[in-house]
């Protein structure tokens, strides 16, 4: 991995891989800088200089308690100001949230924003994070983790109890104790599409056919951006980047590379 100590002391890690013009990738949460972009990976290595970075408590980058989803995005604007050039900026859930926020703070860093269905905050209610919390005081991650896709994401339990039995379960159940730090930042974020209205960068806001689109803010974005389109991924809900890598990839590429 690579490191940096940002200017607020805050070392920040990244995968670098790949070769052509700079992509910085910004992974979700339930998973970290690799499991979100496994089965992509070879793809974009072929056509970019991938730099995939660690959000806060993944690879290198520290674990700290309270931050904020701002925070995070302040991370990837540091980390794309330490690269020296623009990039491609791509992210996703919770990611493109961060995403976002550090392409409205530099915007000169950013060559063109990619963001596949960043939450809306309202998904997690003070019920809801109060049940996680209860489940991360007794330790339960698989549970708590169960619990998320169930009843804030509304993915059906049979096809919960079938990713239970699959080797995709063990990362995600890996990540879970940063990820409810995210939950906690996605909770108090204080979401307002018209701060964004003077981001003046090409943005593909990607949407799963398969998903629940209410879930996300793509169109309250699509409707305020300057210069965006909407990409639907046919098929697929919100994980296209692991359902249907090559049809995701092309997808970034063609979009990016145009």
């Amino acid at each position: 991995m690579k490191r940096m100590t940002s200017p607020r002391g805050i070392t920040i890690s990244w995968d670098e891989y790949g070769s052509g013009p700079p992509l910085v990738l910004v992974h979700g949460s339930f998973s970290d800088h690799r499991t979100n972009w496994e089965f992509v990976k070879p793809l974009l290595e072929q056509r970019f200089t991938v730099h995939a970075v660690a959000r806060r408590g993944r690879g290198e980058t520290d674990p700290t308690e309270g931050h904020r989803l701002e925070d995070e995005g302040m991370d990837v604007a540091e980390l794309i100001q330490a690269l020296g050039e623009p990039v491609f900026l791509l992210g996703h859930s919770y990611g493109a949230q961060t995403a976002l926020a550090a392409a409205a703070r530099i915007p000169a860093g950013v060559r063109k924003l990619v963001l596949y269905e960043p939450p809306l905050p309202g998904i997690i209610g003070n019920e809801a994070l109060a049940r996680l919390e209860h489940l991360a005081r007794t330790g339960n991650w698989d549970e708590l983790a169960f619990t998320f896709f169930r009843d804030c994401l509304f993915v059906p339990v049979a096809e919960l109890e079938q990713l239970r039995t699959t080797d995709l379960w063990a990362p995600i159940i890996t990540d879970a104790e940063p990820s409810l730090g995210d939950l906690r930042g996605l909770h108090a974020y204080d979401f307002r599409p018209e701060r964004f209205c003077q981001l003046a960068r090409p943005v593909m806001l990607q949407v799963g056919s398969d998903s629940l689109r209410h879930l996300y803010v793509t169109d309250a974005l699509a409707a305020v951006l300057p210069d965006c389109r909407v990409e639907t991924l046919a098929g697929q809900a919100h994980e296209g980047m692991t359902t249907a890598p090559e049809m995701y990839a092309a997808a970034v590429t063609q979009f990016l590379l145009a």
